[in-house]
């Protein structure tokens, strides 16, 4: 049986971002990869709706998204870019990073349903296991939230 992302063709799609990440509903934040640049950046979309679970809670009548959720989004983009650059090494059993840290978190706008988040992570860099990515979330072109992430190589056995 052939692996369905032997070939990575943009956009990759959230059935193709299933077989790379294991996240899945409510948690998966990520819809898209709509640019990528193996071991150097990633571009991927979240498109919020209000039928979002979290809404229910944060808050009622006034749905606006948890940093916290757009800081995992932007996580999970950073596994994509590690993920899609293996694969277009020809390696299709890469560990799977773990966030370990959270540095110069800022948000400077909220995000509400019928936002559509563009997620940009670029590779600081990479050495040991560990990786540095500088994120940031963008609303209509305008910057809504940044950091620095660092995630931890664990091969799944």
């Amino acid at each position: 049986m052939s692996d369905p992302i032997a070939t990575i063709t943009l956009p990759v799609n959230v059935e193709q971002i299933q077989e790379l990440l294991p996240h899945r509903y409510p948690f998966l934040l990520v819809d898209r990869v709509i640019e990528l640049v193996p071991e150097r950046s990633v571009v991927a979309l979240k498109n919020v709706t209000a039928n979002e679970p979290f809404f229910q809670g944060h808050f009622p009548g006034h749905p606006v998204m948890p940093g916290v959720l757009i800081i995992e989004a932007m996580a999970q983009a950073a596994g994509l870019l590690t993920q899609l650059s293996s694969r277009m090494k020809g390696d299709n059993n890469s560990s799977l990073f773990y966030l370990v840290k959270v540095d110069n978190a800022r948000f400077s706008a909220v995000v509400v349903p019928g936002d559509q988040l563009r997620i940009e992570v670029n590779l600081k860099r990479l050495m040991r296991g560990m990786g540095l990515f500088l994120a940031r979330s963008l609303v209509d072109g305008k910057e809504v939230a940044s950091c620095e992430l660092m995630c931890a190589a664990r091969s799944e056995k």
